[in-house]
């Protein structure tokens, strides 16, 4: 997704090593390697910078990088932009970590279960994920680290201070950095997911006059409600708008067509996809719209046209693509 990210390193536990590597090669992750965790958060990490450092860790050792960036798994939303500011932050200062204002305030309890003190809410802040580090810098800090350091912290920029002497940059951080805790957490993950997908539509026409016009005219009365966009081509392989579009991650396709059957064209812009970059994890909708403006045209629609479109809609489902088509008849 940031293709200025030379290598991922994807640190899980033992038990979960096959799993992870399943889903990588499913849906065609470059640049992935796996690493078997440690029993706490530093152990695990550590673990990862091995692989750039020591031959004996991994039989395949990476390109050291300058700048190492430690993200966890359970803040999914992170942006390109958080992870730029903190990278060129770490360049300068060492240590970057975003962070982000309190939204409780913090308080200490007495041996007796009471009340002992309270934190000032407005001097402190949340730290959160990702950081980044010159990767010598956290890489020395966690090979000076003690038991305790490894066994009970949770604060790599912490860990650069102490050891390394590095005072971190803090970059404030955006909404979307929050972390999926509880269970109630992933549905709310999966509403973001799910609104963020269908926020964009593409509508796809070919040349001719009224099926471009049809095409155009759908993001005005759209518009309102969703992002829309039109372009007028084929759904050829060749098409390097269209392969553009796809690369985008774009969930949503309207293809408009005067053809009664194009299942060749449209299994086309299903092949396109599934050789993407885009990860199939959640469904890609398109809708086939067979404009008929035949002198003669009738209400009907042949059965052997309609069962080949009713296949084709059941094999791409398997492949968590959902077809469907709608047939608009004009005199």
């Amino acid at each position: 997704r940031i293709s200025w990210i030379s290598d991922i390193v994807v640190v899980v536990s033992p038990e979960n090593v096959e799993t992870m590597k399943t889903i990588i090669e499913k849906y065609g992750h470059k640049r992935v390697t796996v690493v078997e965790g440690g029993i706490t958060r530093h152990r695990s990490i550590f673990n990862g910078l091995k692989v750039f450092a020591e031959n004996e860790f991994s039989s395949h050792l990476l390109w050291k990088p300058e700048v190492v960036i430690i993200h966890d798994a359970v803040r999914p939303f992170v942006e390109e932009d958080i992870v730029s500011k903190v990278v060129m932050a770490a360049k300068e200062h060492g240590a970057a970590g975003a962070i982000r204002p309190l939204v409780s305030t913090v308080i200490a309890s007495a041996a007796d279960g009471c009340l002992d003190h309270s934190l000032e809410r407005a001097r402190y802040r949340a730290s959160e994920m990702p950081q980044a580090f010159l990767f010598d810098i956290i890489y020395e800090a966690y090979q000076q680290s003690t038991d305790y350091d490894l066994d009970y912290g949770t604060e790599c920029l912490h860990l650069a201070l102490k050891y390394c002497k590095t005072n971190a940059k803090l970059v404030e951080g955006t909404a979307d950095l929050w972390k999926v805790t509880y269970k109630r957490d992933l549905y709310a993950a999966e509403s973001i997911i799910k609104d963020n997908l269908s926020q964009k539509v593409y509508v796809i026409t070919n040349v001719r006059e009224t099926l471009a016009q049809v095409g155009f005219l759908l993001p005005e009365s759209l518009k309102s409600q969703i992002k829309v966009e039109a372009i007028s081509g084929s759904l050829s392989k060749s098409d390097s708008h269209l392969q553009n579009i796809i690369s985008g991650q774009c969930y949503n396709f309207v293809c408009v067509n005067d053809k009664r059957c194009a299942i060749q064209e449209t299994q086309e812009l299903v092949d396109m996809l599934e050789k993407s970059n885009i990860p199939l994890l959640y469904p890609v909708v398109l809708i086939l719209v067979h404009l008929d403006i035949s002198e003669n045209n009738s209400f009907s629609i042949g059965m052997e046209d309609l069962t080949t479109i009713k296949k084709f809609a059941r094999e791409t489902k398997k492949k968590n693509i959902l077809v469907y088509g709608l047939l608009i008849q004009y005199k």
